[in-house]
């Protein structure tokens, strides 16, 4: 199996902590220029990553990487509580991910604009959601739903993006899992 995305990447991270313990290869690439960005242009024509190669399969995003991964390797299906609960932290993710575009565009936040209005609207319905879940106890496990919150959570902090101090279950779950496998070796800081 070879796993394509770059480092700093949550989506792509999340697949490499969920691959801990198996054996892969992973292909570090910049995805905006260079080889990087041709080789994902010529394998995948959504330009995303995570892309999960393996053997004749090129599986494309993470959700669906993952849902191969539990096959390939016979592991239980996630609930539809798991589910709903990836849709929200992808939800978050998505915004966030545009929220640094439009920044690295050189576009300035403007919360009246209809763009800007909706990330922040969807950005204070899920962290919201996200923190009263993590209380509940809905993140005890470290799983692929606690992967994929401590990703969002560790990369919007990495890039500066967010402030969680409104949300401190989020903070206090991130910090409570900072030492679980494989956490630093796929630290985007290095």
């Amino acid at each position: 199996m070879i796993l394509y995305g770059s480092t700093t990447s949550p989506f792509v991270r999340r697949i490499r902590l969920c691959l801990t313990g198996k054996t892969y290869e992973f292909v570090s690439m910049d995805i905006f220029s260079g080889p990087g960005r041709e080789l994902l242009k010529a394998k995948n024509p959504a330009l995303k990553v995570p892309m999960l190669e393996d053997g004749e399969h090129i599986v494309f995003d993470s959700r669906v990487i993952y849902r191969y991964l539990q096959n390939k390797f016979n592991e239980a299906p996630l609930t539809w509580d798991e589910e709903n609960l990836l849709t929200i932290i992808d939800a978050a993710n998505d915004a966030f991910v545009q929220r640094m575009m439009l920044m690295r565009s050189e576009i300035s936040h403007a919360p009246d604009k209809l763009i800007f209005r909706l990330q922040d609207e969807r950005l204070e319905a899920t962290l919201s959601t996200l923190d009263s879940s993590v209380q509940n106890g809905d993140f005890e496990r470290w799983d692929y739903p606690s992967m994929c919150l401590y990703c969002l959570i560790d990369w919007v902090t990495f890039r500066e993006l967010y402030n969680f101090e409104k949300y401190p279950n989020l903070s206090k779950f991130c910090d409570q899992n900072q030492n679980n496998a494989n956490i630093a070796d796929t630290d985007p800081r290095k």
